[in-house]
C-alpha cells in the first residue's frame, strides 16, 4: 500500500530517455553516461533536500535565513544522510522494460555510490510490464507563485537503458514514452520527459496525439549544455519543468525551454547552439511567466475600506475576493468604494464563495452591489484555481483588464460550471407593447401573403384588449415570441422564394 500523499507535496515522475542534459565529455565527444544525471541531482541541494535544511529551504525570508545560519544546519552533512531514502520516500513505478542499474561501458566515478544504495528489485507482473520501487528525490520547500503557501516536489527518475541520443529516437520510442505515462498515470500528479533537443519537437508533437483524454501535466525538456558543465542551461530547464509540473495542472503535452512553456505540437527547433533553442512561429507560448501581483482577500464581518485598499494598492493587479455565501458582501460604503476604485483603476477582482460547495449568483442585493462595483463573478471555481487562473491571464500582455474579466468567467480548462442559460433580457414596459403589436402585424401580413385558408388574426379593439395583459411581464412576452417565431419563419420562406423568382 502506497503511503498517503502529503497535501503540501506533489508527485512527479521524470522519464529520462537521454539527451545532452545528462552527457559527459569523452574522447568521442559528448556521450550519455548511465545514472550520472540521477546521482548528480541527488548530490545537489537545489534538486534534493530531504532534511529541508539547505539554504534554498530557509531563505524565503531574512528571518528564516538568520535562524538557519545560526542553527548549525548550514554545516555540511554526511553523504549517508543525503543518500538514505528513509521510510515512505520510494515510489512504486511500472515500465515496459526491466528497470535497474546496468554495467557501464566507461568506468564512472559515481559507480561507487551503487554500494550505498539498495539494488531495486524488478518484478515482471505481466507481458511487457515490469514493476519496481525507485528512491525518490525531493526539492527544497518553496513558495508557490500566485498561491502564497509553500510546497515541495517529490520525484522519481525512471531512466531508460540504454540512454538515447535524440537523433536515434524512432516512432516506437514515442509509443514507449506514452506507455510509461499510461502505466504510472494514477500514481503521479504530473510527468516530465527528459529528451535530446534535436528531435524533441517531434516527440512532443507525437505525444500530443498519443496521450488521449489527458488530464495531467506532461512537459518535455532538455538542455543545450549538459549538467556536467559549470555553465549550463540544464539546471534552469529541469527546475522550471519540475516547478510547473508540480504546481500547476496543464492538461496537455508541452515543451519547456529557456523559461518558456510552449504547446508541444506548435514548436520547432530554431537553433543548434542558442539557449533559446525553440520557437513557436504560429502560436504564442502557453506561459512566459505567471503574474506574481495577485492575492486572495477573504471578507470578514466589519472589514473596512482601508483594509481592502491596502490589499488593492499597486503593484497588485488582481484579487480573488472570497465572499459570503453566494457572492454577498457587507454594504459598508467605504468597502464598496474601495472595491469600485480598484476596478476603475484596472485591478481585476474575482468573487468566489467562502463555502466549499456552491457558486456565485446575483440572487441577493448584497451580491449585486459587488457586480455593480466591477467585481467579476467567479462561478464555482476553487480559491486555488481562481488565483492561478487570474495570475495566468494577467501574465498575458496582449490582454486588457476588460478582456481578462471576460475570460475569468468562461471555462477555459473545465475549471468552472457554465451558468445556466436564461431568458432574453426584458425590454422596458413601454417597448414591449410596441414590439408585440409589430410582431402580430407582421404575422398577419405574411398570413395574407400565403393566400390560403388559414385562421386570420384580426387586430381589432377586442384583440388589442386581449393582448394588453401580455405587455405586463417580460416572461410572457418572451414566451409569446418563442412560440410565434417558428410560424413566422415557415410563412416567410415561400414569400422570400417568390421574391427571388421575380428578380
Amino acid at each position: 500500500m502506497e503511503p498517503r500523499q502529503p497535501a503540501d507535496e506533489a508527485r512527479v515522475l521524470v522519464i529520462y530517455t537521454g539527451g545532452t542534459i545528462g552527457m559527459l565529455v569523452s574522447s568521442r565527444g559528448y556521450i550519455p553516461e548511465p545514472y550520472f544525471l540521477t546521482d548528480t541531482l541527488r548530490s545537489q541541494k537545489r534538486f534534493h533536500d530531504p532534511l529541508q535544511d539547505s539554504l534554498f529551504s530557509n531563505a524565503a525570508s531574512v528571518e528564516g535565513y538568520r535562524e538557519w545560519s545560526t542553527s548549525g544546519k548550514s554545516s555540511p552533512i554526511s553523504p549517508d544522510k543525503v543518500l538514505t531514502a528513509g521510510p515512505g520516500t520510494s515510489f512504486l513505478v511500472r515500465s515496459s522494460r526491466p528497470v535497474g542499474r546496468t554495467s557501464t561501458l566507461v568506468p564512472s566515478i559515481f559507480s561507487q555510490i551503487e554500494n550505498l544504495l539498495e539494488q531495486p528489485e524488478c518484478i515482471k507482473i505481466a507481458d511487457g510490464i515490469y514493476e519496481t520501487r525507485l528512491p525518490s528525490l525531493v526539492t527544497p520547500r518553496s513558495v508557490v507563485p500566485g498561491l502564497g503557501h509553500t510546497k515541495r516536489i517529490r520525484y522519481a527518475i525512471l531512466e531508460w537503458g540504454p540512454l538515447l541520443d535524440s537523433s536515434n529516437m524512432e516512432m516506437h520510442d514515442w509509443i514507449r514514452i506514452a506507455g510509461e505515462i499510461e502505466l504510472n498515470y494514477s500514481s503521479f500528479d504530473a510527468f516530465v520527459v527528459l529528451h535530446g533537443t534535436d528531435t524533441m519537437s517531434y516527440t512532443s508533437s507525437a505525444l500530443s496525439f498519443l496521450l488521449e483524454d489527458l488530464g495531467k501535466t506532461v512537459i518535455l525538456t532538455g538542455a543545450q549544455i549538459p549538467l556536467s558543465q559549470l555553465r549550463n542551461d540544464a539546471v534552469d530547464n529541469l527546475l522550471g519543468a519540475l516547478s510547473i509540473a508540480g504546481n500547476y495542472i496543464i492538461p496537455e503535452c508541452s515543451l519547456y525551454f529557456n523559461h518558456t512553456l510552449y504547446r508541444g505540437n506548435r514548436v520547432s527547433k530554431a537553433s543548434s547552439y542558442d539557449l533559446n533553442a525553440f520557437h513557436s512561429p504560429n502560436f504564442p507560448p502557453l506561459v512566459n511567466d505567471m503574474s506574481p501581483h495577485v492575492a486572495t482577500l477573504r471578507l470578514f464581518p466589519g472589514m473596512t475600506g482601508m483594509t481592502a485598499s491596502a490589499f488593492l494598492a499597486p503593484p497588485t493587479r488582481g484579487i480573488v475576493l472570497e465572499t459570503f455565501g453566494a457572492g454577498n458582501a457587507s454594504q459598508r460604503p467605504d468597502l464598496l468604494a474601495a472595491l469600485k476604485e480598484a476596478c476603475d483603476r484596472g485591478v481585476v477582482i474575482v468573487a468566489i464563495s467562502q463555502c466549499p460547495k456552491g457558486s456565485i449568483s446575483g440572487d441577493y442585493d448584497t451580491g449585486r452591489t459587488l457586480i455593480q462595483a466591477g467585481v467579476v463573478p467567479g462561478g464555482d471555481m476553487t480559491p486555488e484555481c481562481a488565483l492561478t487562473k487570474l495570475s495566468y491571464l494577467l501574465a498575458k500582455p496582449e490582454l486588457t483588464p476588460t478582456q481578462v474579466r471576460s475570460l475569468i468567467s468562461l471555462p477555459l480548462r473545465g475549471e468552472l460550471t457554465p451558468p445556466a442559460p436564461s431568458l432574453p433580457a426584458a425590454p422596458s414596459s413601454d417597448d414591449v407593447h410596441t414590439d408585440l403589436q409589430g410582431l402580430l402585424s407582421h404575422f398577419v401580413r405574411l398570413s395574407y401573403a400565403r393566400k390560403i385558408d388559414i385562421p386570420q388574426i384580426v387586430i381589432g379593439e377586442e384583440a388589442q384588449d386581449a393582448a394588453a395583459p401580455w405587455s405586463r411581464t417580460a416572461a410572457e412576452r418572451a414566451s409569446t415570441e418563442a412560440a410565434l417565431m417558428p410560424f413566422l419563419v415557415h410563412l416567410a420562406l415561400p414569400v422570400s422564394l417568390k421574391e427571388l423568382e421575380r428578380l
